[in-house]
């Protein structure tokens, strides 16, 4: 994390309740193993890095970098914690926020990044890419801070376009997106959807168990765009069979979750429980030899 320490007014030790959450904050706080080695990292050693926060106008404080080290200190069972107090405006606030944990964290879910490029995008335009500087359209305006966008987090901006469109999915979609049901290309396709029509789609997918592919979302986008889809025209479309579809397998997702590690991401879940089956798979023939001798 970057801190500009001409914009740091004081080192303290502050009372835990008086810290708020960042508006909007992107990235999710979770009680997994890390956050374990954390909490008694700090009951033995302290807090060897302190958190960063802002000062608000009603005398409270915002946190800007941090969150995970306040729960863990609260988990301690500690009531204030070592912070740098900075004067940063909103939207200096907003970068420092999002590039503290983008750099730091990993396995971040698609829902995070897609709005923690947006709270980024958002303030690198207002704060260096308005306008109203000389010789500057809105349309370079906004290539300067995709570009910059795209250096900062080391992604294509293309790919950084997609994340952003996600912001525009009801969250059940963007759940699903998180659990890798749903790829990154259909659901870019129906962020551009109304929420009346992604809902539709939601509901057809818990009650069919069935999840729309790249080409079956560019159908609907474009009936969509063309005003001539409604309930019946998704359901038709959305039951269609798809080119690659085989026989289809269900689990019953709550009882297939409490088996997986807390800590294992979204999209590596088909390779442990591929490797898990092959496992076991191994253990029955071993054990079918045994009885057969």
């Amino acid at each position: 994390m970057k801190t500009n320490n001409n914009q740091i007014i004081k080192i303290t030790d502050i009372d835990m309740s008086l810290i708020d959450s960042f508006p909007d904050h992107p990235f999710k706080v979770v009680e997994d193993d890390k956050m374990l080695q954390l909490t008694e990292s700090i009951m033995n050693n302290g807090l060897l890095y302190p958190v960063l926060v802002r000062e608000k106008a009603d005398g409270r404080y915002e946190m800007i970098a941090g969150h995970r080290r306040k729960r863990a200190t609260e988990l301690a069972g500690q009531d204030k914690i070592h912070a740098m107090v900075c004067n940063y405006d909103d939207d200096t606030a907003a970068i420092v926020m999002v590039e503290s944990n983008i750099h730091q964290r990993e396995n971040m879910l698609p829902s995070e990044k897609a709005f923690a490029y947006k709270i980024l995008y958002d303030a690198i335009k207002r704060k260096g890419g308005r306008p109203s500087k000389e010789n500057m359209t809105p349309v370079v305006s906004h290539l300067r801070s995709s570009e910059e966008l795209a250096e900062k987090v080391g992604e294509s901006r293309e790919q950084i376009r997609r994340y952003i469109c996600l912001t525009n999915l009801v969250p059940e979609l963007l759940e699903f997106v998180d659990e890798g049901k749903i790829g990154m290309r259909p659901a870019v396709e129906m962020s551009y959807l109304d929420e009346d029509t992604q809902r539709d789609i939601v509901d057809f997918i818990d009650e069919n168990e069935c999840f729309p592919s790249h080409a079956q979302t560019i159908q609907l986008r474009k009936l969509f765009n063309d005003s001539k889809l409604d309930t019946n025209v998704i359901s038709e479309i959305l039951s269609e069979e798809k080119g690659n579809q085989h026989e289809k397998l269900v689990f019953r997702g709550d009882r297939v979750r409490k088996l997986l590690p807390k800590t294992l991401p979204a999209e590596r879940t088909e390779e442990y429980v591929c490797k898990a089956l092959e496992y076991y798979n191994r253990f029955l023939q071993r054990q079918r030899s045994r009885d057969e001798r």
